[in-house]
C-alpha cells in the first residue's frame, strides 16, 4: 500500500499562496513561479482569488501550524515546510525533461534522499525525452487511425517504448524515429497468456512478464498470488481471480494468467 497518491497538479496562471518569510518560503515562491502560478503571499487575498493551494513557511511550529489551520479551514490543500504531520501535500524533487516529468518524493521522511535520487535518475534520463513526448503527442490522430482499437494501440506503444524497442525513450535518436515507427508499426496481437510465477517476489519477474502485466487489459490469477506481484500490473487492467470472474474481455484483448508458486 502506498501512504500518498502521487498527482500533478497544473497551476499556470492559476492563484497558489505562499506564506512566510525567509530561505524556506522564497524556494517555495520560486517553485511556484516555474510552474507559471500567481502568487499570493496574503491569505484572504489568495482565497478571494480561488486559491486551492497554500504553502505556509514559518519557521515559529506554534504560527506554522496556526496558520495551516486557518489555510486548511479555508477549504485549501495545505504544506506546511518541515512539518509533514502538518501537511495535506508533500513536494516532490523533480526532474525536469519537459514535459516528462519525473517527480520523487519520500513522504516527508528525507527529502535529502530524493534529492539524491533525482540527481542519479539526471544522468540516466536523457535530454531527449521532452522531444520525444512532444513527437508522440504529434503522431495522435496517426496512431489512432493506425490502431483504432485502444487495446491495440497500447500495445503498439508497449513494444515500442520497452527496452530496446523502436523508440526505446531511453536512446536519444528515438524521437527520429517517431515518423518510420509508425508507418510499418506491426500489430501487437492479444491473447491469453498464462504465466507460472517462481516466487511471490515481484523481483523474480522476468522481464518478458513484467511488461505483459504492465500490458494486459485483464488479469486472472490465483487466489495465493502476492498483492505485491499483482501491483506490478496496470492499475486500470481489469482483474478477477480464477473460477470466480464472469465477465469476458473484449475480443483482440491480452489476458494474462497469473499462477502461484508451486
Amino acid at each position: 500500500m502506498i501512504a500518498s497518491l502521487p498527482l500533478f497538479h497544473r497551476v499556470l496562471d492559476r492563484p497558489v499562496i505562499v506564506l512566510g518569510v525567509g530561505e524556506a518560503a522564497e524556494a517555495k515562491r520560486r517553485l511556484v513561479a516555474r510552474a507559471g502560478a500567481m502568487l499570493f503571499d496574503d491569505l484572504d487575498a489568495g482565497c478571494r482569488a480561488g486559491a486551492r493551494l497554500a504553502f505556509v513557511a514559518h519557521e515559529d511550529a506554534a504560527e506554522a501550524e496556526a496558520e495551516a489551520q486557518r489555510a486548511r479551514q479555508a477549504g485549501l490543500l495545505v504544506n506546511v515546510v518541515d512539518r509533514p504531520a502538518l501537511c495535506d501535500f508533500t513536494v516532490p524533487s523533480v526532474l525536469d525533461r519537459s514535459p516528462v516529468l519525473v517527480a520523487i518524493g519520500t513522504g516527508g521522511a528525507s527529502a535529502g534522499l530524493a534529492k539524491q535520487l533525482r540527481l542519479r535518475l539526471e544522468a540516466l534520463l536523457p535530454p531527449s525525452l521532452g522531444p520525444l513526448a512532444h513527437a508522440l503527442h504529434a503522431a495522435r490522430a496517426a496512431l489512432r487511425a493506425r490502431f483504432p482499437d485502444a487495446g491495440d494501440r497500447r500495445r503498439a506503444l508497449d513494444a515500442a517504448l520497452g527496452q530496446g524497442g523502436a523508440l526505446d525513450p531511453l536512446a536519444t535518436e528515438s524521437v527520429a524515429h517517431v515518423d518510420a515507427w509508425l508507418a510499418g508499426a506491426p500489430l501487437e496481437a492479444g491473447g491469453r497468456v498464462d504465466l507460472q510465477l517462481r516466487s511471490q517476489d515481484p523481483e523474480d519477474l522476468t522481464l518478458r512478464e513484467a511488461r505483459l502485466l504492465g500490458s494486459a487489459d485483464l488479469v486472472l490469477h490465483e487466489a495465493g498470488v502476492a498483492p505485491e506481484v499483482l501491483d506490478r500490473a496496470r492499475a486500470d487492467a481489469a482483474r478477477g481471480v480464477l473460477g470466480e470472474h464472469g465477465g469476458d474481455a473484449a475480443s483482440g484483448a491480452l489476458i494474462v494468467i497469473l499462477r502461484a508458486p508451486q
